[in-house]
């Protein structure tokens, strides 16, 4: 494998401040940084605010990582050597030429440590806020896509499409990596697989919302789309749960509230997506919210989550990596945020020191 990476939400939790927020995310990217983690990835979370006595609904778990690439830039410029990456940036929600030169600013500062991960988000709620029509969120996507890259690959360029018009265009400053970042494209849905193979970009998915046999299902799809367009890449890189603690007694103690919490949400994200897209929603995402709404935190152990000792969640990554035929594997280490910090911090060091040498190995 190679790559072990860690995947930021920057976790608000209830009842602290947005500084107590921030502070705790950089301690985890210096964790990672100073512990031999490969990369950490940024989410984008918007109007993710805690819940409050006069506003109970909340948006998903609270998060205060609503621009990744500034504070990727910051935690480049905080650390030495781990790789920072998007993880991932919402192109249908932002000017192609302004995450361009973002993207590239970012580069530059961390010296050649950034990649670029992308996609459109499942969270409709997202594109209600910045006025953005859900249904336009495919074809943004790719339109988006093909500035970056003309901006990255040529000094000066020219576009004409149906979101964006510009002429003469020379975007500034360049990208430390050449011809550009590594981009890796984020699929969830039966049919990204499929474009993502079809451009041929590396990818990255999650089992939260699948499970691993449908990954597998889907990732067979991605590879056979490379090859019948023509394309020698075979990049997959896994997100997904994994918590590490001394004993399974401890990880169900530390774990089990804050899981079964992040699945309910996850499963009335689903909904909430199913009913924004309405007669046009897949029966793909109608079965995963039923899935998930009746799942229990045993099912969760078996299909998608790596929990347990060093030793339990090294062979179960092992044995994943092998099924899945990955290239990496990034750890979500506080599902459902809850997980008190020390512990997460914790588990992050397990992972690292005693995880990590068994997966590269």
């Amino acid at each position: 494998m190679q790559h072990v990476g860690l995947v930021m939400e920057c976790d608000y939790r209830e009842g602290r401040t947005q500084d107590e927020a921030f502070a705790e995310a950089f301690t985890v990217a210096n964790l990672a940084d100073e512990a031999g983690i490969d990369g950490v990835w940024l989410a984008e979370r918007h109007f993710a605010a805690p819940r409050t006595p006069t506003d109970p609904g909340g948006a998903g778990i609270p998060s205060v990582s609503s621009v990744p690439l500034l504070m990727a830039g910051v935690i480049a410029a905080r650390t030495e050597r781990v790789r920072v990456g998007t993880g991932v940036s919402v192109l249908p929600l932002a000017h192609p030429i302004r995450l361009a030169e973002e993207a590239a600013t970012v580069d530059n500062i961390s010296q050649g440590r950034l990649d670029f991960g992308i996609g459109r988000s499942s969270f409709p709620r997202s594109y209600h806020g910045y006025d953005v029509p859900y249904d336009e969120s495919r074809e943004r996507f790719a339109e988006a896509l093909e500035i970056i890259l003309k901006a990255w690959n040529n000094y000066r360029f020219d576009h004409h499409g149906h979101y964006y018009n510009m002429d003469d265009v020379v975007v500034t400053p360049r990208p430390y990596q050449q011809p550009h970042p590594p981009i890796r494209i984020a699929a969830n849905s039966i049919d990204t697989f499929r474009i993502v193979g079809e451009l041929g970009f590396p990818l990255v998915t999650g089992v939260r919302g699948q499970g691993l046999k449908q990954v597998a299902d889907n990732l067979e799809l991605y590879r056979a789309a490379t090859k019948e367009n023509g394309h020698d890449v075979d990049d997959v890189y896994v997100r997904m749960p994994i918590y590490v603690a001394e004993s399974m007694e401890q990880v169900r103690a530390d774990t089990e509230e804050s899981t079964m919490r992040a699945f309910r949400r996850t499963a009335d994200t689903y909904i909430r997506t199913v009913q924004a897209e309405g007669e046009n929603a897949t029966a793909e995402r109608r079965q995963r919210a039923e899935q998930l709404l009746n799942t229990t935190y045993d099912d969760l152990l078996g299909d998608r989550v790596a929990y347990g000792s060093p030793e339990e969640v090294a062979e179960r990554l092992m044995e994943i990596r092998d099924q899945l035929g990955l290239t990496g594997v990034i750890m979500e280490p506080n599902l459902g945020g809850t997980v008190p910090a020390e512990r997460v911090q914790n588990s992050i060091r397990l992972y690292a020191e005693e995880v990590a040498p068994a997966l590269r190995g």
